[in-house]
């Protein structure tokens, strides 16, 4: 346990030895912290963008079977469409992590560090939705490109019943579910972490302006 932790535990103590902090001394600790946790933010988003950039390109390497289907697939506009969207998204998100950092990094005013930390939050909330809305979007997409390139699959679904297409679709929804499901848990887990202890930093200087 820090310091910060150990001063927040023992804040309402009576002891002597607690009472004599300020506010202008609780300020430098969750300052320090808030800007830590922002910075291990920023180096994460750098890390996500270094591995799908990764991801992107290791098929070209490691299969010619998959090199073969993703040259195919680039020529569709909504697969071009869509890896554009994905890596402006991501190059903004690392940028205004990036600058939420640097406001964070010289602020010297509670106040103006109460809305670095309140953008901070709402970045990383809206990069988790972008990425869940993307899922639900490339998930079918890639079902319909897989399907297209097998002639075979493709033949089956025409001869298919109704009943039959019907529990295709409900496969393909609990498919999509489960990733959309995986992918909350995975931002949940990484960012979840580190949002909360922005939170508890974002109260304590609450109290500090009250």
């Amino acid at each position: 346990m820090d310091e910060l932790e150990l001063l927040k535990k023992n804040w309402n103590k009576e002891s002597a030895e607690f009472k004599n902090y300020s506010d202008a001394d609780i300020y430098p600790m969750l300052h320090k912290k808030s800007s830590s946790i922002v910075k291990t933010l920023f180096y994460i988003s750098v890390a996500e963008l270094g591995f799908w950039i990764l991801m992107n390109f290791l098929p070209f390497v490691v299969s010619a079977k998959m090199k073969a289907q993703l040259e195919e697939m680039s020529h569709s506009w909504i697969y071009i469409g869509l890896n554009i969207l994905s890596y402006a998204v991501i190059i903004l998100f690392v940028y205004l992590l990036w600058k939420a950092y640097r406001a964070i990094s010289v602020t010297d005013n509670a106040k103006k560090l109460m809305e670095s930390i309140l953008k901070t939050r709402k970045v990383i909330k809206y990069y988790v939705l972008y990425n869940l809305l993307i899922a639900l979007i490339s998930i079918p997409v890639s079902l319909y490109f897989s399907i297209n390139e097998h002639p075979e699959i493709s033949q089956q679904l025409e001869d298919a019943s109704s009943g039959q297409l019907a529990v295709m679709a409900l496969i393909t929804v609990g498919i999509t579910a489960v990733f959309l499901v995986l992918i909350w848990l995975f931002y949940k887990l990484i960012y979840g972490i580190l949002i909360k202890r922005l939170n508890r930093n974002y109260k304590e200087l609450k109290k500090l302006e009250i």
